[in-house]
C-alpha cells in the first residue's frame, strides 16, 4: 500500500506540473500572438539626423520644432515610395542640365533639389495656383526674371531658361538675406513675407519664425530630400543603372520665323508630335509665332528614343547598387 501511494502521489505532481505549465504556456502563446504583426512587413522610423550641411552650412536639428518638422518630410519621402523612386530616375536626366547652370550663376548646388519639392522634376507641372515649370513660376513672376510667356510660347516650361531665371531670383534673395536657407524659404512664400515675419517676430533665423504650414515645412522638404538622394539605399531605395531615366540627345534647331503648324515640322524632322511637345514642353501650341523673339527647338535623336538597350548613364553612383 505504502509503494501504491507513493506512486498515486508521483502522479498527482505530474498531473498538478502539467496543467501549470499548460497555463502559463498558454498566456505566453497568446502573448506572443497578440505580438505577431498582422501585416507582412515592417515599417521603420528613419533615423533623423541630429545636423544636416545645406550649401555648405551645418544646421542644427536636435530643437524639437526642428528634429519633428524634419521627422515628418524624411518619413514622407521614405514611404512615399513610388514617387520618390521616381524623382531619382528623373534626376538622371535633368540634373545634368540644373547643375552646370547653378554653377555658372554661383548658386550652391544644393539648389536642385529645390526644383525636386517644386515640381517633382516635371517641366510640365502645373500647381493650383497656376504657377507651371520645374521651378513652379506664376507667370507674372517668370517675366519679371526674363522668361517669354505669351500665346504660343510658355518659357517657364523650358527646361534650362527657366533655371537661369531662378537663379536670378535666388542671388537677388541672398543679397538681401545673406543665408541660402532663407532664401529657398521666400522661394515658396516670397521675400516681403518673410521679411515681414522675421521684424514682427524678432527672429534671425526662419526655422524659428511662426508661419502657415507650407512655408513651415519647406525647408525640412528640401533637407529631407536631399538626404535621400545622398543616401538612396538607407532609406531602402534600390536601384540599378538601368532603371534610371537617360537623357536623350538632340540636335538644336534654330528658328527665326513663324512655324504655322508644328506637327508639320515634327514630320519635316522625323519626329512625332508628341516627342517634339515632349522635348520642347515651352511650346505652349499647335503653332509658334516668333514676335520679337527667336527660339531653339530640339530634336530628339531617334535612336535614342528607344530602350533597345538598358541605359548605362549614371549621373550619381550613390545612387545605384551593383
Amino acid at each position: 500500500m505504502k509503494i501504491l501511494r507513493l506512486i498515486l502521489n508521483f502522479f498527482s505532481v505530474c498531473v498538478c506540473c502539467l496543467v501549470v505549465y499548460l497555463l502559463f504556456g498558454y498566456k505566453d502563446s497568446v502573448a506572443v500572438k497578440e505580438k505577431t504583426p498582422v501585416v507582412s512587413s515592417f515599417t521603420v522610423s528613419p533615423e533623423v539626423p541630429s545636423s544636416v550641411r545645406f550649401c555648405g552650412k551645418e544646421i542644427d536639428l536636435t530643437r524639437y520644432n526642428m528634429w519633428e518638422g524634419m521627422d515628418r518630410e524624411l518619413s514622407g519621402f521614405t514611404y512615399f515610395h513610388s514617387s520618390t523612386m521616381l524623382l531619382i530616375k528623373r534626376a538622371n536626366r535633368y540634373f545634368p542640365i540644373i547643375e552646370p547652370i547653378l554653377a555658372a550663376n554661383d548658386v550652391p548646388d544644393d539648389f536642385k533639389y529645390l526644383a525636386v519639392i517644386e515640381s517633382h522634376l516635371d517641366p510640365k507641372a502645373t500647381s493650383s495656383a497656376r504657377a507651371a515649370g520645374m521651378w513652379q513660376f506664376l507667370e507674372g513672376t517668370g517675366k519679371q526674371y526674363g522668361l517669354r510667356v505669351t500665346a504660343t510660347v510658355d518659357e517657364r516650361r523650358h527646361v534650362a531658361k527657366s533655371t537661369e531665371a531662378a537663379c536670378k531670383y535666388l542671388k537677388e534673395a541672398y543679397a538681401k538675406y545673406g543665408d541660402w536657407l532663407t532664401v529657398a524659404s521666400s522661394y515658396n512664400a516670397g521675400m516681403e513675407r518673410i521679411s515681414s515675419r522675421m521684424e514682427k517676430q524678432q527672429e534671425s533665423s526662419v526655422l524659428d519664425l511662426y508661419l502657415v504650414e507650407e512655408t513651415t515645412r519647406y525647408p525640412y522638404r528640401i533637407l529631407a530630400i536631399k538626404q535621400i538622394f545622398e543616401n538612396p539605399y538607407k532609406y531602402g531605395f534600390v536601384l540599378k543603372p538601368g532603371n534610371l531615366y537617360r537623357p536623350i540627345h538632340c540636335k538644336v534647331v534654330p528658328v527665326n520665323e513663324d512655324i504655322p503648324d508644328l506637327a508639320v515640322f515634327a514630320r519635316q524632322h522625323n519626329i512625332t508630335y508628341r516627342d517634339l511637345k515632349d522635348f520642347n514642353p515651352w511650346l505652349k501650341d499647335t503653332k509658334l509665332a516668333i514676335g520679337n523673339g527667336k527660339y531653339e527647338i530640339l530634336i530628339p535623336n531617334k535612336d535614342a528614343l528607344y530602350y533597345n538597350s538598358p541605359n548605362r548613364y549614371v549621373h550619381d553612383r550613390r545612387w545605384v547598387v551593383d
